[in-house]
């Protein structure tokens, strides 16, 4: 069983970047595809970016693109969010998620496809 924990958020201004991390224990970490969501105050979770399991792959919701970049170290056991030009509507609890699978190439973009989740994390963007 994997323990996933986030990192990096805070309180920025519109335009503003920050990087979260998301540190897996506990588990074989390159055996997980790893899924970013989101959830505002009032509103369902929210996609925002996926990678396999050995980083090869990557995905992203469309309101991201170009802003937000998923990469991952094997050799920290670390899936990191860079998020560039954050505006306000970025404003939520970032979360990472983790998923057992033997496919090398697959993302996901379920949450529920995703077995294991950590606490989240808060990002706050003021305009």
């Amino acid at each position: 069983q994997v323990q996933l924990v986030e990192s990096g958020g805070g309180l920025v201004q519109a335009g503003d970047s920050l990087r979260l991390s998301c540190v897996a224990s506990g588990g074989t970490f390159n055996m997980y595809a790893i899924g970013w969501f989101r959830q505002a105050p009032g509103k369902e979770r929210e996609f925002v970016a996926a990678i396999s399991r050995r980083g090869g792959n990557t995905d992203y919701a469309d309101s991201m693109k170009g802003r937000f970049t998923v990469s991952r170290d094997g050799t920290k056991n670390t899936v990191s969010l860079q998020m560039n030009s954050l505006k306000p509507d970025d404003t939520a609890v970032y979360s990472c998620a983790a998923k057992l699978t033997f496919s090398v190439n697959d993302y996901y973009r379920q949450g529920t496809d995703y077995n294991y989740w950590g606490q989240g994390t808060q990002v706050t963007v003021s305009s």
